[in-house]
């Protein structure tokens, strides 16, 4: 990982919590990246959001402070300290509730072993920081992440339409994976499934 331009990215730890959350507060929308955690059903997250953000706060600082898988991820950090963006990569098998959305549910891409594979399952930049490099950066700390990590495969979720707010990107846009070697595994616009096998050759220069 290390440097990429005047961005530090690493692996999230439990010291970067108070500045992460500050980081998805700027978002508006109060979730905290706890969504793909929560029980509950679509009503009750949004009354949560709206009502009760303090709560997924919380939980995504408790979740750092314990290192649980639920808050692994890689930040982008600017030379003033601030965090500038963040890119959740979590194991595959801690992430069912994006495999198990009515898009991607059942789909013969899924039919294999999902130990070993991560999942990229939020990538959000500052406003202000953005299209300046910084999710490529991340995306690229990842993919170092996963390989120093033993993993065999990472899986995303982007948009392959680019006329949307950035709000509707919170999965990165499918460009953004295919500059960095992703391949699509299946193909349903503007909801496509792409993988990286770390076993392939290693990213063209950019």
């Amino acid at each position: 990982m290390g440097e990429h331009g005047a961005l530090r990215v690493q692996r999230v730890r439990p010291e970067h919590g108070p500045r992460l959350a500050a980081l998805l507060e700027t978002s508006g929308h109060g979730c905290f990246c706890r969504y793909w955690h929560f029980g509950g059903n679509h009503r009750e997250w949004l009354a949560r959001c709206f009502h009760a953000p303090e709560d997924n706060r919380a939980e995504l600082l408790a979740a750092l402070q314990a290192g649980s898988d639920e808050a692994s991820g890689i930040v982008a950090e600017d030379a003033t300290g601030e965090l500038v963006g963040w890119l959740k990569l979590a194991p595959a098998l801690i992430s069912t509730k994006v495999y198990e959305q009515r898009l991607y549910k059942s789909l013969p891409c899924f039919q294999r072993d999902p130990a070993g594979v991560l999942t990229v399952s939020c990538l959000f930049v500052r406003e202000g920081q953005r299209r300046r490099g910084v999710a490529t950066a991340l995306l690229r700390g990842a993919i170092d992440a996963a390989r120093a990590a033993g993993a065999r495969a990472i899986e995303a979720f982007p948009r392959s339409d680019i006329d949307v707010a950035d709000a509707a990107l919170m999965m990165g846009p499918l460009a953004l994976f295919l500059r960095e070697g992703f391949e699509i595994v299946n193909d349903f616009s503007p909801y496509p499934v792409v993988r990286l096998r770390l076993e392939a050759p290693e990213r063209a220069s950019a």
